[in-house]
């Protein structure tokens, strides 16, 4: 059995990250990206905010906030005795599932796409949090794909450092870090 598979629980953070089977491509071109970050948008934010993100030819991670349970049951409509943790996992089941579709369908080519299940690791402090956000931020030189994490067009880095509007509230991922200066100084390093 994987490590890291269980339930992600409302109002809790999680690094979420999965790669394609057998470490193939689940990104192919540019509209690949922009598609998994619409897909997300559409299926995961009733259910969690994203605080950051990092997509790579082969794999991706998430930091992601799973809202309260509250909050949950008002944006889904679902049966009062489907427990919460089930709703959340139906929302992440139907995002990968239709991302892996479009693929199949785009690239003719059948089968899964991703390893299942995908991982996640609980964030317990603000500590975990930070690292997590940098670790995420700084895939792109780990895997030798480009040396500059800033200029890398998908990751949120860059969204967070013009603090611009989109998927994700680039100030409290900030907030993360206390402020930008704090945020900007752990990135350069």
């Amino acid at each position: 059995m994987k490590k890291h598979v269980y339930p992600l629980e409302p109002d809790n953070f999680y690094h979420v990250f999965n790669q394609g089977i057998d470490g193939c491509k689940i990104f192919f071109d540019d509209e690949n990206y922009d598609y998994f970050l619409k897909l997300l948008e559409n299926k995961i934010h009733s259910v969690a905010e994203l605080y950051c993100y990092c997509l790579l030819p082969h794999h991706f991670h998430l930091l992601l906030k799973v809202r309260p349970a509250k909050e949950i049951r008002k944006k889904i409509e679902e049966k009062e005795d489907v427990g919460i943790t089930q709703i959340i996992s139906k929302q992440f089941s139907n995002f990968f599932n239709s991302y892996s579709q479009a693929i199949n369908k785009k690239y003719h080519r059948t089968g899964k796409l991703f390893e299942q299940p995908f991982r996640r690791i609980i964030q317990e402090s603000d500590q975990q949090l930070m690292r997590t956000v940098y670790y995420i931020h700084n895939n792109p030189r780990k895997h030798n794909l480009h040396d500059d994490i800033f200029e890398y067009p998908y990751s949120s880095l860059s969204q967070i450092c013009n603090r611009s509007c989109g998927r994700i509230d680039s100030l409290k991922t900030i907030q993360l870090f206390g402020d930008f200066e704090h945020f900007e100084k752990i990135h350069s390093a």
